[in-house]
């Protein structure tokens, strides 16, 4: 059966059926952290690897993009149903992280044809990982104040300066940095590079956070030399660059805290489970806590209109030319999402959510209250929710500057 667009999506159902039946280790379907452990920088077990190169080796785990630079060159219609067959077997994309989320999409818009072709590989086969090098200790907010140094010496660039907050350091392979050029100027001498991260002179230091894990990194460069032919964009000319990658990492980060997935494990409690299995229900079937119920009822209601408008979003930025400003809107609603979420399950869990560790607590009580603690940064990383408004205020509506 054909589609209005004139595509046979039943008969590529049948083609994607076939190949996941064939391709995909029927073991990982009852272990999704498996299938997403090198994303992570996890171990991989055997059939894990195997799974992440078959697909990788295929293009879907970045099925829309062109087949040309070894994606999948599907069309949207199509990646629906490859999404659907892939839950209906439990199968996970294992292909993912920052190279997919925020640089491949930017590469792809941006890069030479070299640069395309030297690390578009190792993103959609998942065997590159990539980090961020935007924020800097006295560079956060106002980022195009960075102070990280960039120099000519002729046949190389020297990199001298520190980045904080560069989640994934620790385990990432190469880093999109933004390096000041000229410091004449402020907006207008940045430039963008791509630093290999086993370069001497590179040194990382996970930053461990309030919930115990360590996704966040400070990077220190020191006297770090970056090849010539490794400048993303034109010199001075990173801004540009560097604003487009970050509606990339806001489109993807809001859809990913609407859908619960950032800072959570796979495993982890959602709102309707907490309050079933901990608040329970009345003798008329409703959950027995009112006002609790009511909040919930809400959040689950302003949840599936984000996620509804996350997708419009999606399908229109697609067909215009890609992520606009009002990424910033989504980022926001996602962030508070996603905090609200994780503060009605460890309400719902009672006394059951006041614990760290030891006995007395299973093991998705302790994951809901340290996912609870991690959601804190989700109205900080990727733009902290203040400079999202401002970009609302100024970029949407139009509105003048404060006197």
């Amino acid at each position: 059966m054909a589609d209005f667009g004139g595509e046979d999506l039943e008969g590529f159902r049948t083609e994607a059926k076939a190949w996941l039946d064939e391709n995909f280790p029927k073991a990982l379907a009852a272990d999704p952290a498996a299938q997403m452990a090198a994303m992570g920088g996890g171990k991989e077990s055997d059939d894990a690897r195997l799974w992440r190169e078959r697909i990788g080796a295929k293009g879907w785990g970045v099925s829309t993009w062109p087949a040309a630079y070894g994606g999948g060159g599907l069309s949207r219609a199509k990646a629906r149903v490859l999404a659907e067959e892939m839950a209906r077997i439990g199968a996970r994309n294992p292909i993912g992280g920052m190279g997919v989320m925020m640089f491949g999409p930017t590469l792809l818009e941006y890069g030479t044809e070299t640069l395309k072709r030297q690390h578009m590989p190792g993103i959609v086969t998942g065997s590159v990982r990539w980090c961020q090098g935007y924020s800097e200790p006295g560079s956060g907010s106002d980022l195009a104040s960075l102070q990280t140094r960039c120099e000519d010496k002729g046949d190389h660039w020297l990199v001298n300066g520190q980045k904080i907050w560069t989640s994934g350091a620790n385990i990432a392979d190469w880093c999109f940095c933004l390096v000041r050029t000229d410091t004449s100027k402020k907006h207008e001498g940045i430039s963008f590079v791509l630093i290999d991260m086993r370069t001497p002179g590179v040194e990382v230091r996970p930053i461990k956070l309030i919930n115990g894990t360590s996704p966040f990194c400070e990077t220190f460069f020191t006297d770090v030399k970056v090849p010539k032919d490794q400048l993303f964009g034109p010199l001075n000319g990173g801004w540009t660059v560097a604003k487009r990658l970050l509606q990339f990492e806001r489109d993807n980060i809001s859809a990913g805290l609407g859908g619960g997935s950032i800072g959570a494990p796979v495993s982890a409690l959602t709102v309707r489970e907490a309050a079933l299995d901990y608040v329970g229900l009345d003798e008329d079937g409703r959950l027995a806590d009112p006002d609790l119920r009511r909040r919930i009822i809400d959040h689950l209601m302003e949840t599936q209109a984000f996620q509804q408008t996350v997708r419009r979003a999606a399908d229109e930025s697609k067909s215009n030319q890609g992520p606009s400003a009002v990424t910033s809107i989504m980022k926001y609603a996602g962030a508070k999402i996603a905090q609200e979420r994780n503060e009605l399950i460890v309400e719902s869990l009672g006394t059951a959510g006041l614990g760290w560790e030891g006995e007395g607590y299973s093991a998705p009580e302790l994951a809901a209250v340290r996912t609870w603690l991690r959601a804190k940064a989700n109205s900080i990383e990727g733009g902290t929710s203040e400079i999202n408004l401002n970009v609302v205020s100024k970029r949407v509506l139009g509105l003048p500057d404060p006197k």
